[in-house]
């Protein structure tokens, strides 16, 4: 089972996204997956997954006894991936707890930790149970200076891989100087790209519908880095302005 953190050194970043795009992606690979939800402040993995209306235990239930591990977990509606909810006012959670929580997951492939955002308790009890690392950050200078402390602190953990993920990249910027390129990015903070995501409207359009359609944008993008992450690669396409089309009247 390999056990993967998907973090940020910021909100706002697409994190939480990134992580349950990729856990679809996986689980559409036959990959048996799960998404659990480490922030126990801020949760909403079930939100962007849409499955907040069927959740009946979460973490803290487990924790406390009333229910197994896979009692908890609930049927993504868009994939066969599966979702561990966060619960509130968890705080009080030892990384020793949440570790041996991940650990009694059953029957998995892949176990994709969605981190809350920040390096306070929470990022260090999430990134306790993982035993390899995703940083997502934007090619903006505060995400990337976040970005650079969080890997700064994971060096301190013995995780097999880390590797970044740049977000929300606009091509057309990039090419006119505007925007730091992936390769800008990564040279910043030292670490390899796993994937590029181009910004794509269609995510904030049909993020509370459902799945993002395959002709959106970063359909792509996402595919290449579930194929990275499965094999173990990375292999990042360079990420190309998209031409409009001309319209007629």
């Amino acid at each position: 089972m390999r056990k993967i953190v998907v973090t940020s050194g910021k909100g706002g970043v697409g994190k939480t996204t990134v992580t349950a795009t990729l856990g679809r992606h996986l689980a559409d690979m036959g990959y048996r997956t799960v998404l659990v939800d480490a922030d126990v402040g801020l949760n909403n993995l079930d939100v962007v997954t849409g499955v907040e209306s069927r959740v009946v235990y979460d973490i803290g239930d487990v924790l406390a006894g009333r229910c197994t591990v896979w009692q908890a977990l609930v049927q993504d509606h868009e994939s066969a991936a599966r979702v561990l909810p966060s619960t509130n006012g968890g705080e009080e959670i030892s990384a020793q707890a949440f570790r041996a929580l991940v650990d009694a997951i059953p029957d998995a492939d892949f176990v994709l930790i969605d981190c809350p955002a920040g390096i306070e308790k929470g990022f260090h009890r999430a990134v306790s149970a993982a035993t390899e690392a995703i940083v997502v950050t934007t090619p903006s200078a505060s995400a990337i200076r976040d970005a650079d402390k969080v890997v700064s602190l994971l060096s301190a953990y013995r995780l097999e891989d880390v590797s970044v993920v740049v977000n929300r990249v606009r091509p057309d910027m990039v090419s006119r100087g505007e925007m730091m390129s992936v390769e800008d990015v990564c040279g910043l903070l030292r670490t390899p790209a796993v994937g590029a995501i181009p910004e794509d409207d269609c995510i904030t359009l049909y993020q509370q519908l459902g799945r993002v359609p395959d002709f959106a944008l970063s359909e792509r993008a996402y595919e290449r880095l579930a194929s990275n992450v499965a094999r173990r690669e990375k292999k990042v396409a360079e990420l190309r302005k998209v031409k409009k089309r001309r319209r007629w009247f």
